[in-house]
């Protein structure tokens, strides 16, 4: 129960935190992204950012578990196999 409401108030948190973010820097900056130049707001610039960041993070970390559990069921299999240890 606990840990639940800590959850939803950090999410409210970064919530409140990221419109505040968007209040407070309503400016808008160039990217030139080699093929396109574009001028969104600050505040989209840095969450588009920090979506790329975390989505690469997430599919760095899938490839660590993935061999994990291979080598998780290569492990059982030799355990189950008739004259294992």
């Amino acid at each position: 129960m606990t840990r639940r409401f800590f959850i939803v108030i950090l999410v409210l948190l970064a919530v409140a935190a990221s419109a505040l973010f968007t209040w407070f820097n309503p400016d808008r900056v160039d990217l030139e992204l080699g093929f396109a130049r574009i001028t969104p707001p600050i505040s989209l610039a840095f969450v588009a950012t920090f979506a790329a960041g975390w989505l690469f993070g997430l599919l760095c970390s899938s490839l660590w578990v993935a061999r994990i559990a291979r080598e998780r069921r290569r492990l059982a299999r030799e355990a189950a196999r008739p004259g294992a240890v």
